[in-house]
């Protein structure tokens, strides 16, 4: 069964519209069990699955970002309100960027604004980002609605499922190439925002761990001949 022009950009219009986003408010105000996030996650934010039958966060999933310090560790096995909105930055940022990107993005924020007392907080921040998706949405509308007019201009000397078929292919070229480029500005925020005490920390961190190492290297050369002696003694 197809779909005719209009009714499918109709369709994609709808489905932005549709879009909405966790609000701070309908988070629970207790601790959660991993199964208990996983279960919110994926109800919450299943308007945006491809696929029924996909998973919004596995246990799998959260337990490598704490392995990899992008999500903070849970407290005796339980995640705080601050956790779930972490893991729905998390969630948003994954489909585009690397895990690396993501930690150089969220790790300042949630290491200065985690389980902060003061009135600028972690969640006061989503909140203050979030609320910008309204108006962000009616924009891409437009624009999406701009995008899809203009490949329907393509390929005027064609006609019937061969016209159909390469002003589609248009249209989602002009998509990927948006995302392409916003992808392209993302990394070289990221890059030229990475402050120079970060890389000096990162540096140091580097300098120590070497350090270290040369350490139990130089200990143990010294204790093999110690350890050479002792036994040539009790001959």
């Amino acid at each position: 069964m197809t779909i005719d022009n209009k009714d499918l950009l109709n369709s994609i219009l709808d489905s932005l519209a549709r879009i909405d986003y966790i609000k701070p408010e309908e988070l629970p105000n207790i601790d959660l069990y991993m199964d208990q996030v996983t279960t919110f996650m994926d109800d919450r934010l299943s308007i945006s699955k491809r696929h029924s039958e996909d998973k919004i966060l596995t246990k799998t999933m959260i337990n490598n970002y704490a392995k990899n310090n992008l999500l903070p560790p849970p407290v005796k096995k339980k995640y705080s309100k601050e956790h779930l909105l972490a893991l729905i930055f998390i969630y948003y940022l994954k489909n585009i960027l690397s895990i690396g990107d993501i930690q150089a993005i969220l790790n300042p924020i949630t290491d200065r604004y985690f389980a902060s007392d003061s009135d600028l907080n972690l969640e006061s921040i989503y909140s203050e980002v979030f609320r910008l998706e309204e108006s962000e949405i009616q924009n891409m509308q437009k624009d999406i609605a701009r995008k899809y007019h203009t490949s329907q201009q393509t390929f005027a000397a064609l006609s019937g499922e061969e016209q159909e078929r390469l002003q589609r292919f248009s249209f989602l070229c002009m998509l990927s190439f948006d995302v392409y480029i916003k992808k392209q500005l993302i990394e070289k925020l990221i890059d030229a925002k990475i402050p120079m005490e970060d890389k000096s920390a990162a540096k140091r961190a580097k300098n120590s761990a070497e350090d270290k190492l040369s350490g139990k290297r130089t200990k143990s050369s010294e204790d093999k001949p110690t350890a050479k002696r002792a036994k040539n003694s009790d001959k």
